[in-house]
């Protein structure tokens, strides 16, 4: 497992799954001959995705970026669908640090979609249960509003196994909420309309989750964004904003999804200034 310590927080990457999805649909309008540069492909036009929860420790507190694909909840169908290859281990991540998912203080979420939120919930008996019993789980209003009343496009991926079971761990916030000392979720729109992003900030030390809407390293041009994306618009110009925003600050960029980099520092020119590769693996 990858960790890097950035100020007071240490993160750690845990095994949430890989999918493959699309290319086409993960660069959206860009053409292929320009992010297949950056991003390689399979035979099937197909892209490999993580979907790897980050642990992040500070000040003695469990805090889980995400909460991976999920175990046992696919159908065989959307298995294939989604070209699931491995579904989440994060109990196995957590043993080797000597924790277990019990000793979770808080699962931070930037958005519900399945491949983030699936792993909140787990089979039991004839229904759901939440994994991470002693956990709040934060998340903005608006995600959490349409996660209970999907529209007719957003029900493909809000699903009532994944919120039912926690719905009294929930605690939302509108434009943003402190979570501990320098540490916030902010809502940005864009991907979802409850989309969030994390921003870290300890002296002179910052780094950024910006999840979905810089879902791999490939999405740092900011007018590159997913056919996925609910409001393709505020993920450009809330892009922009962020990475104005880290760019000056020379911060960290982290990542859930990318296959490669789990993290990436650039300069105020965008330029990569430091990388922490993810160890690779082989699936086939």
């Amino acid at each position: 497992m990858e960790t890097m310590q950035i100020g007071r927080g240490k993160l750690t990457w845990l095994n949430g799954g890989v999918n493959f999805l699309d290319g086409g649909a993960m660069f959206g309008v860009v053409p292929k001959p320009l992010w297949g540069k950056k991003y390689p492909s399979n035979e099937k036009n197909q892209i490999e995705l993580r979907t790897d929860p980050i642990l992040v420790q500070i000040d003695g507190k469990n805090y889980l970026i995400e909460s991976g694909i999920g175990n046992g909840k696919l159908t065989s169908k959307q298995l294939r669908n989604f070209g699931v290859l491995e579904e989440s281990s994060i109990d196995r991540s957590l043993e080797k640090l000597s924790l277990t998912v019990d000793d979770i203080n808080a699962v931070l979420m930037t958005h519900l979609h399945f491949d983030h939120a699936c792993g909140l919930t787990r089979p039991a008996g004839d229904g759901y249960e939440p994994v991470f019993k002693n956990a709040e789980i934060y998340v903005s209003q608006v995600e959490w509003d349409e996660m209970r009343n999907p529209n007719i496009r957003s029900a493909n991926t809000y699903w009532k196994m994944n919120w039912e079971p926690i719905a009294e761990q929930v605690e939302t916030f509108e434009d943003e909420i402190t979570i501990t000392n320098g540490l916030k979720l902010i809502h940005t729109g864009g991907h979802s309309d409850g989309h969030s992003i994390l921003v870290f900030e300890d002296g002179d030390e910052t780094w950024l989750h910006m999840a979905d809407i810089m879902a791999t390293h490939a999405h740092q041009n900011k007018l590159w964004v997913m056919a996925y994306d609910d409001y393709p618009v505020t993920s450009v110009h809330e892009k922009e904003k962020w990475m104005a925003v880290g760019y000056q600050k020379q911060a960290w960029y982290t990542f859930y999804h990318d296959a490669y980099y789990r993290a990436i520092k650039f300069d105020e020119s965008g330029n990569v200034l430091d990388e922490v590769k993810r160890e690779r693996y082989d699936y086939e």
